[in-house]
């Protein structure tokens, strides 16, 4: 089953259910689908390009959570945190940082770096292995503590 499709079987359980904040944040993700999809002139997207239209949603969710957070606005943590949970349901399973770790150790081996100025092809080859399964956040700290 594509993307579309679930979301659309669950756009219709959410509100059969009146489950807005689910309802809502699939109607969000639709219409991010669907700007990606004019945007590349394009009917049908790529798994490959819902996964980045999926991680650019999640990552634009974690900014705002640390916004809310830094300036205390706990309604709205909660709101964001509950989208999160949503837009996670759509996203593969996540690899473990133990995963992570020994990617990360074959790539630098690969691309034989050896020093904190190879971190940028380092990063350039690692990164398609693990697009919207790991946090490129913590991908780029364990290529540093790998480097250093």
């Amino acid at each position: 089953m594509s993307l579309l499709e679930r979301l659309n079987n669950d756009m219709k359980t959410a509100m059969k259910n009146k489950e807005k904040d689910r309802l809502s944040v699939i109607r969000m993700v639709k219409a991010a689908l669907q700007n990606e999809g004019i945007k590349l002139g394009t009917s049908e997207l790529s798994e490959e390009a819902e996964l980045t239209v999926l991680t650019r949603e999640l990552k634009q969710r974690k900014d705002s959570l640390r916004e809310f957070s830094n300036a205390g606005r706990e309604d709205l943590v909660n709101k964001i945190q509950t989208e999160i949970e949503i837009l996670e349901v759509y996203l593969p399973e996540q690899l473990s940082e133990e995963d992570l770790v020994e990617i990360v150790k074959e790539t630098v081996q690969e691309v034989n770096a050896s020093s904190k100025a190879d971190m940028g092809k380092v990063m350039a080859a690692i990164m398609p292995k693990v697009k919207g399964k790991a946090d490129g956040g913590l991908v780029n700290k364990l290529v540093q503590q790998q480097l250093s």
